[in-house]
């Protein structure tokens, strides 16, 4: 999960379904937020935070310049890794009915239209509104596999807006950050509180719809995932990080490498089999982790406590 952050597009909720343990994230921060407290839920949440917190930390540099000079494995790697969950979401699905065939159409289509939009340029410094709902659909995007926080603020149109918070917040401006990173913040526990005892109610309630439509969310969350791009030298009228380049910025030569755009390529005979061999070998990973998670009672057992699945 906190790998999956690292780069662009990619949804640690995506990871956490692949790796088997996303039910047992819903239902610990379900149990938590209802006050239900518990060793079991503590122990969970604990766990996959503190992975996440390594993974950033001891990863941030390693997998940006990876992200950088390599995009093509990169992004190859994390194809495997989502695709590696399907056969566990699969089974998970079984038996299939109609609500799990709809489900998973729908989305497919979701990720589809979402890989497709165009982002936006419109940057600026949004009503407490505006923010309370930027955070609470970035928060819903951590628990939602297939949806990228960075990218929905992008869509917002808030992007600029926190990062700039973010940066206020290091050079010591409390004051003006907190007026942006409050209701943020606020917005975005709201998020996973929500979405979290949301998705949990809907896998104990109606666990075929549901698991169809996370079957979806995973297949097309490879759409976003195009391996064989790279990163190309911006121009005036770019749209980067949500804003429009300028031509001073192109005479100053003020925009990072790793934020420039990204252009396709056509791979080597080499890059075809490398990116190949990738997302087998994430496949390989995520699908054993997937295994690993379904042996455990948060993915097999827990229907047992749904009426509807006692019916």
């Amino acid at each position: 999960m906190g790998l999956a952050n690292l780069v662009p597009g990619v949804s640690g909720g995506t990871m956490l379904l692949a790796s088997g343990v996303y039910r047992a994230f819903v239902e610990a921060v379900a149990d938590l937020t209802a006050f239900r407290w518990g060793l079991k839920p503590l122990v969970t949440l604990t766990v996959i935070a503190l992975g996440a917190v390594l993974a950033i930390v001891a990863g941030a540099g390693i997998v940006r310049d990876l992200v950088e000079t390599s995009r093509w494995g990169m992004y190859s790697v994390f194809i495997g890794l989502t695709l590696g969950g399907i056969p566990l979401v699969w089974s998970l699905t079984k038996p299939w009915r109609p609500t799990s065939v709809v489900g998973c159409l729908v989305g497919l289509a979701a990720m589809v239209v979402l890989a497709l939009l165009p982002v936006g340029t419109g940057d600026s410094q949004g009503h407490w509104v505006l923010l309370l709902i930027a955070g609470l659909l970035g928060g819903a995007a951590m628990v939602l596999p297939g949806l990228s926080g960075a990218y929905l603020l992008l869509l917002l149109g808030q992007y600029l807006v926190v990062l700039g918070a973010i940066e206020a917040l290091e050079a010591g401006a409390w004051s003006t950050a907190a007026t942006t990173l409050i209701p943020v913040g606020i917005g975005a526990a709201g998020g996973v509180i929500g979405v979290s005892n949301l998705m949990r109610w809907l896998l104990r309630e109606h666990p075929h719809g549901t698991h169809g439509v996370l079957l979806g969310l995973l297949a097309g969350a490879v759409f976003g995932l195009w391996p064989f791009v790279q990163p190309r030298p911006p121009v005036a009228g770019d749209v980067i990080r949500g804003s429009v380049v300028t031509q001073a910025q192109m005479d100053n030569a003020t925009i990072e490498a790793r934020h420039w755009p990204e252009a396709t390529f056509t791979p080597t005979g080499g890059q075809v089999c490398g990116s190949l061999a990738l997302i087998l070998a994430g496949f390989a990973a995520s699908a054993t982790l997937g295994r690993l998670g379904s042996g455990t009672p948060s993915e097999g057992d827990s229907d047992a406590e749904s009426p509807s699945a006692a019916s």
